[in-house]
């Protein structure tokens, strides 16, 4: 029986970098094993399906490695390849057929007249840290981020999800950080309605 293959060596990200902007092809497949899980776990919560996902991904590895030469050691490379798979997905995004959309304003709160909101969220049973460390109750999360209208589901996924900032986050989308916040804050409000009769309940 022959030995088996030894794996590649690890390597650390500087030296991963130095090689790959000398044209490294080993360095190039390193960079790809290393990354690819990540990306496509963000390209997964922006897009709706497994090929567009993937194909984000290649997209974002392709631009990267056309880029390598102009990388500025500002920022780690891992953050880097992070903020260009998530244009490769916003674009693949943009790209899609639209689908029919619930408009948010049906699921935003409703006030009469002295700001008495109508038909108020009772009292969630359990904490908020609670319900996201149990599965189901994560991805019934997700299923109801995935119900809001794509400008809003993808502020959502870019600002609480992936941790982006409010100014990196509007450059992402062409737009102006008011509009972030504006949009962030109806979303959340959106999800607290889908959220709610499920998690007034003590059963999740």
């Amino acid at each position: 029986m022959a030995p088996a293959r030894p794996s590649a060596p690890v390597l650390d990200e500087a030296t991963l970098l130095a090689r790959m902007q000398a044209g490294d092809d080993e360095a190039f497949e390193a960079c790809v094993r290393t990354y690819c899980g990540r990306l496509l776990v963000v390209a997964r919560r922006i897009l709706p399906n497994e090929e567009d996902a993937r194909d984000a991904v290649q997209d974002a590895f392709l631009a990267a490695f056309k880029q390598i030469d102009r990388f500025e050691e500002r920022s780690k490379l891992g953050t880097w390849l992070h903020r260009i798979g998530v244009n490769a997905a916003l674009g693949r995004l943009r790209k899609l057929h639209k689908h029919p959309e619930q408009p948010i304003e049906s699921l935003l709160p409703h006030f009469g007249e002295g700001e008495h909101q109508f038909d108020p969220p009772a009292p969630w049973q359990a904490t908020s840290d609670a319900i996201l460390q149990g599965k189901e109750s994560r991805e019934l999360v997700t299923r109801c981020i995935n119900r809001l209208p794509d400008a809003y589901r993808t502020v959502v996924l870019l600002r609480d999800i992936e941790g982006i900032d409010t100014d990196e986050t509007a450059r992402l989308l062409g737009t102006s950080p008011g509009v972030i916040k504006t949009r962030l804050h109806r979303a959340r409000q959106a999800l607290r309605t889908l959220l709610d009769p499920y998690f007034r309940r003590d059963d999740l």
